[in-house]
C-alpha cells in the first residue's frame, strides 16, 4: 500500500468544517465533470451519474465506494435506490457519513487491502482513490505496476461475475517544464498527499489486464482545472473566516496547494481519466 493511514489523515482529517466552506454542497473532494457555464454543485452530480452508469449501477444493487470521502457518491447512490457501501482511511469521513446518516449507506474504517466484504457486490466505484495506492518512493524503485495489479485484483473479488467497474483517477501526463513548477507540484505532494503519487495512464493498461476489461475511457483534464478554480475561489471568498477559524498557515497552505493544482492542469502535467471496466470472469 501506498499511502498510510497516517498519510491519509494528513490528507484529509484537517476539519470537516474547513472542507466544508470550500467543497460543494455534498463534500466531493475530486474532480466535476462540467457542461458549459454551471454551478459546481450541478458538475459534481454530473460526474456521479457518469460515474453512476459506467459501474452499470441498478436499483437495488449493493455498491462498494472504495476511498468514500465524506459521502457524496453514497448518498448519490442511495438517492436512487442502491445499497451504497464505502471504505476510507479517514476516521474524520467516517464521522461525516455516520453524521448525515443517510438511509441505505454504510462504511467502514478499512483500507481496500484488508477489506473483506460479508457478501459479493453488484458493482464497483472508486473516485480520486487510486492516487493513494503507490507512494512515489515505490514507483521509484518499480513496484508501480504490480501494486497497481494487486488493487485491480482485490477490487475484482469484491464483487459477483459480470459487475462493473466505474473508476475516475488523476494521472500523470507531461513533467514540469521549469525549476518552479517541479518546486510547486512536489511541494503539493509532500504537503497535502504524503505517501501519493497520481498513476501513469500507461501503467493502468497493464495493470488492469486480466482482471478487468476496459469498456470505456473518457479524459477530463480541463474539468479538474475548473474545479480546482472553483474551489479556489470558495476559500479566498472565506478567507476572512478561514484565518480566524482554522489559522493564517492553513490558509496559505491551501491556497498555495489549489494554485499549484490549477497550473498542473493547465500545463498538463497532470490529466484525468473516467474508465467503464467489466468484470473479466473465468
Amino acid at each position: 500500500m501506498g499511502a498510510t493511514s497516517q498519510d491519509i489523515q494528513v490528507s484529509y482529517d484537517v476539519g470537516n468544517d474547513f472542507f466544508r466552506l470550500w467543497l460543494d454542497r455534498d463534500m466531493s473532494y475530486t474532480a466535476a465533470m462540467f457542461e458549459g457555464d454551471e454551478a459546481l454543485e450541478d458538475a459534481q452530480t454530473r460526474k456521479l451519474a457518469f460515474l453512476h452508469d459506467a459501474a452499470g449501477v441498478r436499483p437495488g444493487d449493493a455498491v462498494l465506494d472504495i476511498g468514500c470521502g465524506w459521502g457524496a457518491n453514497l448518498d448519490y447512490l442511495a438517492a436512487r435506490g442502491a445499497q451504497g457501501h464505502g471504505i476510507t482511511l479517514s476516521p474524520a469521513q467516517i464521522t461525516e457519513i455516520r453524521r448525515r446518516d443517510r438511509p441505505g449507506v454504510t462504511a467502514d474504517c478499512v483500507s481496500y487491502a484488508d477489506y473483506a466484504p460479508a457478501r459479493p457486490f453488484d458493482a464497483v466505484i472508486s473516485i480520486g482513490m487510486l492516487e493513494h495506492v503507490v507512494s512515489p518512493e515505490q514507483a521509484k524503485a518499480g513496484e508501480a505496476i504490480e501494486r497497481y495489479r494487486e488493487y485491480f485484483r482485490r477490487a475484482r473479488s469484491f464483487c459477483r461475475p459480470g459487475a462493473r467497474f466505474g473508476l475516475q483517477t488523476i494521472v500523470r501526463d507531461q513533467a514540469p517544464a521549469t525549476p518552479a513548477d517541479l518546486r510547486e507540484i512536489g511541494w503539493t505532494t509532500r504537503t497535502i498527499f504524503p505517501g501519493s503519487l497520481a498513476p501513469r495512464l500507461e501503467d493502468l493498461v497493464v495493470a488492469v489486464a486480466g482482471t478487468w476489461e476496459v469498456l470505456a475511457l473518457k479524459t477530463g483534464r480541463d474539468d479538474y482545472r475548473r474545479t480546482c478554480e472553483a474551489w479556489r475561489a470558495r476559500l479566498r471568498a472565506n478567507e476572512a473566516h478561514v484565518r480566524a477559524e482554522f489559522g493564517d498557515a492553513l490558509f496559505a497552505t491551501y491556497d498555495r496547494y489549489l494554485s499549484a493544482s490549477v497550473l498542473a492542469f493547465t500545463q498538463r502535467y497532470l490529466s484525468l481519466c473516467r474508465f467503464s471496466l467489466g468484470r473479466i470472469d473465468d
